[in-house]
C-alpha cells in the first residue's frame, strides 16, 4: 500500500466516524485500484486494502445507508459474555462449504468447543469458547473480514 493510498484510507475513515448514517464508501481510480471502508454491525469501521479490479470507471466516491436489519430482542448487555476475535482475519462459521455450522443461535457450547474458524494468513484458526452457555447472537455473517478484538458470539452463561 502505498502513502497516498493511506491518506486517502485515513479521510475515509475519518468521514465514516464523522457521519454515523453512512454504512459504507467504496471508491475505484482510473485501472480498477480501489478500497472499500465499511461499518461492521458491531458499529466499528473496517477497510478493505486496495484491490485490482477491471473496472475503468473514474474516481468517484459510492456512499451507502447501513443496512436496515431489524433489531434483535437481547438481554441487558451484562447478562451476556462475548467471545471476541483474537485476531484480524476472515470469520467462517462452518468447517467447509457446505458443511453443517460449527454453532447456531440457541446452541449450547461448551468450554474448549470450536465455535469457528479464522482465517489470517492462509492458517485456518479453530476459536474455541473460554466459558460455557446458550448462544444467543452471532454479530458477523460467514466470511466476512473480522478485526481484533471483534464481538463475534454474545452467550448467555445462565442460559
Amino acid at each position: 500500500m502505498k502513502p497516498d493510498d493511506l491518506k486517502e484510507l485515513a479521510q475515509l475513515i475519518q468521514l465514516l466516524r464523522d457521519s454515523p448514517e453512512v454504512g459504507s464508501i467504496e471508491v475505484r481510480g482510473w485501472f480498477g485500484r480501489g478500497m472499500v471502508v465499511t461499518r461492521n454491525s458491531g458499529g466499528k469501521l473496517v477497510a478493505a486494502a486496495p484491490s485490482d479490479n477491471a473496472s475503468s470507471a473514474p474516481a468517484e466516491p459510492h456512499v451507502s445507508s447501513p443496512s436496515s436489519e431489524p433489531a434483535r430482542p437481547t438481554a441487558p448487555a451484562h447478562a451476556y459474555k462475548e467471545i471476541k476475535s483474537p485476531m484480524v482475519g476472515t470469520y467462517y462459521s462452518a468447517p467447509e462449504p457446505g458443511a453443517e455450522l460449527y454453532v447456531k443461535v440457541g446452541a449450547r457450547v461448551s468450554p474448549g468447543q470450536t465455535v469457528c474458524i479464522i482465517e489470517a494468513m492462509k492458517i485456518m484458526n479453530e476459536i474455541e469458547a473460554e466459558f460455557g452457555g446458550v448462544v444467543r447472537e452471532i454479530l458477523v455473517e460467514n466470511a466476512q473480514p473480522v478485526e481484533f478484538g471483534q464481538v463475534l458470539f454474545r452467550v448467555d452463561p445462565n442460559g
